[in-house]
């Protein structure tokens, strides 16, 4: 954990990067990412820079953080472990005062148990509680215990002190894999246990790292919660169908499916929909935003079909591999023939209008760079906005060590 529970001091997010000896470059470059993960629907970083983002992060008190593991496979803890280069887990953690995490704790046992009370008491009402994972109901909620108590009531005694809840995952928003037919332990998720709170939905098998950083930044910078749906969703990472904006519509719109894995269609890049994908279903935004930052990790950039993990209605409820019905989105009426043969002159029609779009980006890329008030770089303004935050000013010899 970053601060002990006895060490209560109420740091700023610039201050606390200062102490850890992180470098405005960093934080620069996470704050970046977190721009292009975040679009103009979060009051934070819509149409902000990344300088803009840094200042507002900055000046905020960092967040006290309690994390429950319950019924889950610690996938989201992973994901959030990966968000970026290595050591970009040590920043997220300054980012957020970690005060109990049961895998990244070194205590365990009694001492762990310790922790977590300690943790509870000393922020009563001030702390977001991160739950990872199903809630089991049946039988006196026995098919879970932590430190010899149900998980429910684990839950219940926390949850009732937390400032706000967010269920990661889509085991902690509805039950996930751990509530598929038959769900013996009745698993179901945390707004079903605590109807009184407000509890911010993160559905996912697992989530995008960045839509959790967001919300809790948006909470601690913000003073104030991002526009949800209907099912506490944030509407910034869950507002659009998957298959809106994935790379191979293209391929739905001209009828070119894959009908098996490996067929040619499939080798090709075709559309993945008579193989099961669930895309048309599902609201997320695993196509404009991978995971890891690698491009095209997700599943259907690597091939697979979207599973709709992010949907109660489709994840580990309709079969991997079965065709959903698709209600609001209708191809053209008249698809060209897959066999269609490419003419000679549809193909130089083609090259030329490519070459055409290719000039033109080249010509508003070099506008861009003439416009007044371009004459620097754009990284050079940002670290220079950022300096104003004087508790993220590097020491001389770390400017010196990073690379230009």
């Amino acid at each position: 954990m970053n601060d002990t529970v006895a060490n209560q001091q109420r740091n700023t997010i610039a201050e606390q990067l200062a102490n850890s000896g992180v470098s405005r470059r960093r934080f620069l470059q996470f704050c970046a990412a977190l721009v292009a993960a975040a679009p103009a629907g979060l009051a934070l970083t819509g149409q902000a820079s990344a300088s803009q983002v840094a200042r507002s992060v900055g000046r905020s008190i960092r967040p006290y953080v309690i994390w429950l593991h319950l019924q889950d496979c610690t996938g989201c803890t992973e994901s959030l472990l990966h968000a970026s280069q290595p050591d970009v887990a040590s920043l997220i953690f300054d980012l957020i005062s970690l005060d109990y995490h049961e895998t990244l704790m070194a205590a365990s046992g009694h001492q762990a148990e310790s922790v977590l009370e300690h943790a509870v008491a000393a922020n009563r009402g001030n702390f977001i509680l991160v739950v990872e994972g199903a809630i089991p109901t049946t039988d006196q909620a026995s098919y879970m215990k932590i430190a010899g108590k149900p998980a429910l009531d684990v839950l219940r005694h926390i949850g009732s002190q937390a400032a706000l809840l967010i269920a990661i995952g889509s085991c902690s928003s509805w039950g996930g894999i751990a509530a598929a037919s038959p769900n013996p332990s009745n698993a179901v998720g945390v707004s079903e246990i605590l109807k009184d709170k407000a509890v911010i939905s993160l559905p996912g098998c697992p989530p995008n790292p960045y839509t959790f950083l967001s919300v809790v930044l948006e909470y601690a910078a913000m003073h104030r919660l991002p526009a949800l749906d209907a099912i506490n969703r944030p509407k910034f990472a869950y507002d659009r169908l998957i298959h809106e904006d994935c790379p191979r519509r293209g391929h739905f719109d001209a009828g070119r499916f894959a009908s098996i894995y490996g067929d040619e269609g499939h080798r090709q890049g075709w559309c993945l929909y008579k193989l099961g994908c669930k895309g048309p279903v599902t609201h997320a935004a695993c196509s404009t935003r991978h995971f890891n930052d690698v491009p095209n990790a997700w599943p259907i950039g690597i091939g697979a079909p979207c599973i709709g993990c992010t949907e109660k209605s489709a994840a580990f409820q309709i079969p991997l591999f079965q065709v959903v019905d698709i209600h609001s989105i209708t191809p053209p009426e008249a698809l060209p023939s897959v066999e269609l043969p490419v003419q000679k002159s549809q193909t130089a029609a083609a090259l030329v209008v490519g070459a055409i779009a290719g000039a033109a980006a080249t010509a508003a890329a070099v506008a861009v760079r003439r416009l007044p008030g371009r004459d620097k770089p754009a990284e050079s303004e940002d670290l220079e906005e950022l300096e104003k935050l004087g508790a993220l000013e590097p020491k001389d010899t770390d400017r010196d060590s990073e690379p230009r």
